[in-house]
């Protein structure tokens, strides 16, 4: 599929139009941000393993019965998805307490919830994403009940499958953030992307952190990190 014009440019990704008008190309780069863009860096190499881990990911869960965008994988960095038009809520799933959540709460990172945590955060850089529950998302129009419920179900099924496939690399799923999108058609499919930039992974023995927060935290190694998620879920 021919790369045309570029439509888009993000934190982490372009996005590019196709001869085609279902279709766009991903291209996944190595700057990093945390803080609303206040911090900004560079980690060598992560457009590639975010772009190859969410691919991966995306396949498994697709064959597990969560439809997603992904298409075709191209290169080390870049990917054909189906075009969508995003839903602006952002889904995050927490398993363990960790970020936001211990600090807005005033507990500990590292408790172990008997369920999942299902938070809606209005995707709205300018408001810098506040939280909002079902009420606000239908008063302000951002989606349908229909599609809520939906987007509901598909995160904890994405849960559910991604916590047993992490377990098996020896990585606990603490939390993560997921976003969705609509077909032409009015369909809801998984979007955006799966990897250590939208993912908390700690390490199942040592509980060390081999995700973003390295970034985010000043906590070095970050590189290193990245590479030995890679290497965990393509070696599982």
């Amino acid at each position: 599929m021919e790369k045309k014009e570029q439509l888009y440019e993000g934190k982490a990704k372009k996005v590019f139009a196709t001869e085609g008008p279902h279709y766009v190309i991903v291209s996944y780069k190595d700057d990093a941000t945390a803080g609303d863009g206040a911090k900004r860096g560079t980690i060598r190499g992560k457009g590639a393993i975010n772009n190859r881990m969410s691919n991966f990911l995306m396949a498994r869960l697709e064959k597990a019965g969560v439809p997603t965008h992904f298409v075709e994988e191209l290169n080390d960095r870049e990917t054909v998805v189906k075009k969508v038009r995003i839903v602006p809520l952002e889904v995050i799933v927490r398993n363990v307490s960790a970020g936001h959540f211990a600090s807005r709460y005033g507990v500990e990172e590292g408790i172990v919830f008997d369920e999942p945590v299902l938070e809606f955060s209005y995707k709205n850089d300018e408001l810098h994403d506040p939280l909002l529950n079902t009420s606000h998302a239908l008063a302000l129009k951002l989606a349908t009940r229909e599609e809520i419920d939906t987007i509901k179900a598909m995160a904890l099924k994405v849960n559910e499958e991604l916590k047993a496939f992490f377990l098996g690399c020896g990585v606990r799923l603490i939390d993560f953030k997921l976003e969705f999108g609509r077909l032409d058609d009015g369909a809801i499919v998984l979007a955006d992307e799966i990897s250590p930039d939208t993912c908390r992974f700690w390490d199942a023995k040592t509980g060390e952190k081999l995700d973003k927060d390295r970034f985010r935290r000043d906590l070095g190694n970050v590189e290193e990190a990245y590479q030995e998620m890679m290497r965990r879920v393509f070696g599982a």
